[in-house]
């Protein structure tokens, strides 16, 4: 029941850009493992809402800082990295009743256009395939920082997005109404210039 893939936000991330011009201009940025968070949260029964992550996750953003509605991102996720804290719990969600990752050990989120909303904010549209099936998926995506990293002196662009998926849509059906069939997503992402 969670996904992400997701997204990005943050994008995370490949593309496309859209004119020749901006294309051209455009930079290709990698996704950075360790500093990527694809968190989804899941109401159960109304007395909590336990969340988890993926640890992998990975992918690329295409981003020309004068055009960033030409941006695109793609992100793969791999679905048998799902991390709750919980041996149990994590061996739970990856059965058929929720991601079957034995049968599809990947979630993929590959943004169709990019619709800015603010100066820094932006909704990035497209469409999430998990467990064999695509639908779309926007996320609210906010641009945290751009500029050369401390450390790795590459440059690197930051991005925190939000974003809901309804996993009945997938065929994921467990436990519903009980468990939300609306899960949350979280994104935090930093990606670099290799």
């Amino acid at each position: 029941m969670k996904k992400t893939l997701l997204a990005t936000a943050a994008a995370a991330l490949v593309l496309t850009g859209s004119a020749t011009a901006s294309f051209a201009a455009s930079e290709t940025f990698v996704l950075d493992p360790n500093h990527t968070n694809v968190v989804w949260h899941a109401n159960h029964f109304g007395f909590s809402t336990p969340s988890g992550k993926f640890a992998d996750v990975s992918g690329k953003i295409m981003l020309d800082e004068a055009a960033p509605q030409d941006a695109s991102v793609e992100v793969l996720v791999k679905t048998g990295s799902i991390v709750t804290g919980i041996e149990k719990f994590n061996e739970h969600l990856m059965s058929k009743d929720f991601f079957n990752v034995a049968e599809f050990p990947e979630a993929k989120f590959v943004s169709k256009s990019v619709e800015m909303t603010g100066d820094k904010t932006a909704k990035i549209n497209g469409e999430l395939t998990m467990l064999g099936q695509t639908h779309p998926l926007t996320l609210d995506a906010t641009l945290n920082q751009i500029g050369e990293h401390p450390f790795s002196k590459k440059k690197t662009v930051g991005f925190s997005a939000t974003g809901t998926i309804k996993r009945s849509e997938y065929g994921m059906n467990y436990a519903i109404p009980g468990v939300s069939d609306d899960v949350p997503l979280t994104i935090e992402v930093e990606a670099s210039v290799e």
